[in-house]
C-alpha cells in the first residue's frame, strides 16, 4: 500500500461510514460452501477501512482481525464493531497488507474487499502465504459501481467524467477476471458474482458522491455546480424519491502463493 493509498479518505470517512453499501451475505455463504472454510475459523480481514466487510465476517460467525493503516478509518471500524469487541470477537490493528503485523500461520482465511487495488503485489502474496495457516484460503472481493442500464447510472458516470478530474486514475482500477487469475497463479480456484445495489433519496446519494476520494470537496470551484447536477440527475431519475444505485460484487478466491 503507497503512503497516497493510506491516506486518501482520511476525510472522507464519515460519509464512507453512512453511505457505502454492505456487502452480499452470498460472499460469506460462498466463502464456507466453495472454500471449505469453517463457520468460527479465525479470519483476517485486509484493509478493512471503517468496518463494512469485517461485519460480514463477525456476522458469519468468525473471529477476525481488521488489519487498517488509516487512523480514522480504523477508529470509526472500532467504533461501528464496539460489540463485536466487547465479545471478544473482534480486533484491529494498524498495519498493511504487506506488513499485517499478524503472526505466521495465524488466521484460516484472508480477505480483502475495496482496498485489494491499492496492494503492492509480490509483497502482499509473500505476508498472506506467511499468516495464513496451512490450508488458509484467501477470498479477494469488491463491489463495482454499473456504468450502463438505467438513466441513472449513465447520468451519474457522465457527471463524475464531467466534474471530478481524479476520476479518470481511480476508475476501472479493479484487475479484470484475467489479471486475478494471473494474481493467484496455480492457488486460481473460484470466481464469481453477486448483484448488489442501494436505494438511496437525494442526502443519501450525495452522501455516497462525496464518501468518493475523487469527488471535489467544499471549496473547490467544482463543488457546488457537481452537486446542482447530481440533484437535477436525481430529480429526474428517482422513483417515488430513490434512485437504485447498482452494484455487482465480483469475489475471487484460491489457495496463496507459497515458496
Amino acid at each position: 500500500m503507497t503512503d497516497d493509498s493510506t491516506r486518501r479518505f482520511t476525510d472522507r470517512v464519515a460519509d464512507y461510514v453512512k453511505f457505502r453499501p454492505a456487502y452480499p451475505r452470498e460472499v460469506a455463504t460462498f466463502v464456507h460452501v466453495e472454500l471449505g472454510v469453517a463457520p468460527g475459523a479465525p479470519v483476517a480481514d485486509i484493509g478493512a477501512g471503517t468496518g463494512l466487510s469485517t461485519k460480514l465476517f463477525l456476522d458469519a460467525g468468525h473471529p477476525v482481525t481488521a488489519v487498517e493503516p488509516n487512523d480514522a478509518m480504523r477508529a470509526a471500524a472500532d467504533a461501528f464493531l464496539a460489540d463485536y469487541a466487547k465479545q471478544g470477537r473482534y480486533r484491529s490493528v494498524a498495519g498493511t497488507a504487506e506488513a499485517t503485523t499478524l503472526a505466521d500461520e495465524s488466521v484460516d482465511l484472508v480477505g480483502v474487499a475495496q482496498a485489494f487495488h491499492w496492494f503492492r503485489k509480490a509483497e502482499t502474496q509473500r505476508e498472506f502465504a506467511r499468516i495464513l495457516k496451512p490450508r488458509g484460503k484467501i477470498v479477494l472481493f469488491w463491489s463495482s459501481r454499473l456504468l450502463t442500464g438505467s438513466a441513472f447510472l449513465e447520468g451519474y458516470e457522465a457527471l463524475l467524467q464531467r466534474f471530478c478530474p481524479d476520476y479518470a486514475e481511480v476508475a476501472e482500477t479493479y484487475p479484470t477476471a484475467a489479471a486475478m487469475a494471473d494474481w493467484f497463479g496455480a492457488g486460481f480456484e473460484h470466481q464469481t458474482v453477486f448483484p448488489n445495489a442501494q436505494l438511496l433519496d437525494f442526502e443519501s446519494l450525495r452522501g455516497r458522491l462525496m464518501s468518493s476520494s475523487y469527488a471535489p470537496q467544499a471549496g473547490d470551484e467544482r463543488h457546488a455546480p457537481m452537486l446542482a447536477a447530481l440533484r437535477e440527475l436525481f430529480d429526474a431519475t428517482q422513483q417515488e424519491g430513490r434512485v437504485n444505485f447498482a452494484y455487482e460484487t465480483r469475489v475471487y478466491a484460491g489457495r496463496p502463493l507459497r515458496a
